[in-house]
């Protein structure tokens, strides 16, 4: 099933996937987050040790349903050996990941370029 352009893409960086979330995961429901899920998760599970960036440069603030994509494939990146990184963060979406304590579970960086060069992709 093709990513939904509104919602997520994906990019080949190397071996390093980056998953690019538009302003539409804002909206993101319980209904629709299984599809959401599956996009991102398919590509991981092919990989040995999985490298994958989420730029959410798009996105300014995202809720729990986006919360729990982002903790599923931290799971799967972590239990496959592989690192998972944040970039591209706006202030809304930093204070969210910082109350909840969620900042100390993925480096976080500005750019894609600093996360890619950072997880060596």
């Amino acid at each position: 099933m093709a990513p939904d352009p509104n919602m997520i893409s994906l990019e080949w960086h190397g071996d390093a996937l980056v998953v690019i979330a538009a302003g539409a995961v804002e909206e993101l429901n319980w209904d629709i987050v299984e599809h959401a899920a599956e996009i991102v998760l398919d590509p991981i599970r092919q990989q040995k040790a999985p490298m994958v960036v989420f730029d959410m440069s798009q996105v300014k603030y995202f809720g729990s349903v986006f919360l729990a994509l982002l903790i599923r494939c931290h799971k799967l990146v972590k239990t496959s050996g592989g690192v998972m990184v944040i970039c591209g963060l706006h202030d809304l979406a930093k204070d969210l990941l910082h109350i909840t304590a969620l900042d100390t579970l993925w480096a976080i960086y500005e750019t894609r370029e600093e996360a890619l060069e950072a997880i060596g992709a």
